[in-house]
């Protein structure tokens, strides 16, 4: 049987790719600190599911504690892999505390990188994001594209841990898949992100706040065809990056035109500045993963924002009250 490290289990992608491991049969090892970076009942929601299976095991540990290094309970398990997706997300809170994502992003990654040396785990994957392009990438943006101008210290944090993960590619012969995601929604998503956000404010009838004009459009895709990519990205690469995401590309506006639709009731939007750590725009090219990978988004935009939305509609009674700041 499999057995594999999730870091950041509780959080909104790790959960759906530990869901699947699991159903594949293996084994899990969640890992995550349970921090309120976001409403923590949100997690709480995510891990009671995954608890439910006997072949996953919780620890509440903190990535950027060194004293993980040491911790029996990681230590001898023979891992197949590291998927490291805790984080500290999210380009607006990075300009209030960039020294807590500094050290989760980039020390973090290194704590769970020197696991591997010191365990022979021979497989790691690290989650990237699409906020490493920065404002000047070509449309749909490639790989190959320019990532070392990030616009905020969450994007210079996770390049940061990309290129320590090539340093121990290139010294210890660890096969590395970095996943650089673009905006991803589903059922229990981020309550900071606009998705789930905008189908709460709609359907509470509360103000929408929206900055800038709705006009700077993001590409979506749904979570679970993350979740296949990411463990499609697990097969040995040497040390590879994949964009995986965006391939429905929308403005802001008829986002929420959608989310009208499907709620059955208008929003009352509130105009904000643009901010200034905000991208204007992203888009991935998938074709790298689409070639290697195998990797296709099967959820179209429409279906996903209803499944979203009749999610959130069945557990309103304690959704609704989850913080979206």
């Amino acid at each position: 049987m499999k057995r594999y490290l999730v870091t950041g289990a509780a959080g909104f992608i790790a959960s759906v790719v530990s869901e699947k491991l699991l159903q594949s049969g293996a084994e899990v090892v969640g890992l995550d600190n349970m921090n309120q970076a976001y409403d923590v009942r949100m997690k709480e929601y995510r891990l009671k599911k995954l608890q439910e299976n006997p072949n996953f095991e919780f620890l509440q540990l903190d990535v950027s504690d060194r004293s993980l290094l040491d911790n029996d309970r990681l230590l001898g398990k023979k891992f197949n892999a590291v998927i490291n997706l805790a984080a500290r997300a999210g380009v607006r809170d990075s300009l209030e505390d960039p020294w807590v994502y500094l050290e989760t992003n980039a020390t973090g990654t290194l704590n769970l990188l020197e696991l591997c040396k010191r365990e022979g785990i021979g497989k790691f994957l690290l989650a990237s994001t699409s906020s490493i392009y920065g404002n000047d990438a070509p449309l749909p943006t490639p790989e190959t594209a320019e990532s070392n101008k990030p616009l905020q210290a969450y994007a210079a944090s996770k390049g940061a841990a990309e290129v320590m993960a090539h340093a121990y590619h290139y010294l210890f012969g660890i096969d590395v898949s970095v996943v650089r995601y673009f905006t991803v929604y589903g059922p229990a998503g981020r309550p900071d992100m606009v998705m789930f956000r905008f189908i709460k404010w709609i359907a509470e009838e509360t103000s929408v706040h929206l900055n800038g004009t709705g006009e700077q459009s993001r590409g979506f895709t749904y979570v679970e065809d993350i979740a296949r990519g990411t463990i499609a990205a697990l097969k040995p690469i040497g040390y590879e990056i994949f964009n995986l995401g965006g391939h429905e590309v929308i403005s802001i506006n008829e986002l929420i035109a959608k989310l009208e639709k499907t709620i059955g009731k208008e929003a009352n939007i509130v105009y904000h500045p643009q901010h200034p750590a905000d991208m204007l725009t992203s888009q991935a090219n998938v074709n790298k993963a689409r070639q290697v990978l195998g990797w296709e988004p099967q959820v179209s935009l429409e279906e996903g924002i209803q499944v979203v939305v009749d999610w959130y509609l069945k557990e309103r009674s304690w959704a609704k009250e989850i913080k979206t700041e």
